[in-house]
């Protein structure tokens, strides 16, 4: 059996569909709400939250390193979508939330968000959407998986 070439690889395909999908998410946000992928991603996860969230925290969420999600946060306390504040339990900590208008922003770009992912999901059948779940979840386990193996490999 011979080694397949980059393009055949799992990882890169899933990967490619991924940035695939997130480009076309990119482009609507930034035409109709001014933000990039970052600040909409940041923006949905506060939105999302049930309370407060810390940088750290928010950074783990989005799949960022926390010099990253500080730009973008600084970035959006700049607009007047997030408002830090001082965490009372821990005086070096930030907690992050929406202000009025982040919230307002956010029940837009969330319901732009389910619009894109409705027609995504619309292209397949039930069972292929059933599948996709299963399939996802699986691969995430295995992922897991290898990571905690890796890790245990140092």
């Amino acid at each position: 059996m011979t080694n397949p070439t980059i393009r055949e690889l799992l990882s890169y395909r899933l990967h490619r569909v991924a940035n695939l999908l997130s480009r076309g998410a990119e482009l609507r946000y930034r035409r109709e709400f001014g933000v990039s992928l970052w600040e909409w991603r940041t923006v949905a996860l506060l939105g999302g939250a049930a309370e407060h969230q810390s940088l750290n925290d928010l950074a783990r969420a989005a799949g960022m390193d926390k010099s990253q999600m500080s730009r973008v946060v600084a970035g959006l306390t700049k607009k007047k979508i997030v408002v830090r504040e001082t965490d009372e339990n821990d005086g070096r900590g930030i907690r992050l939330s929406l202000t009025r208008a982040g919230k307002n922003l956010y029940q837009k770009l969330i319901g732009a968000a389910a619009e894109r992912n409705d027609v995504f999901l619309g292209c397949l059948t039930v069972k292929e959407r059933r599948a996709l779940e299963a399939i996802m979840a699986k691969l995430a386990q295995e992922a897991r998986g290898f990571i905690q193996k890796e890790k245990g490999a140092r």
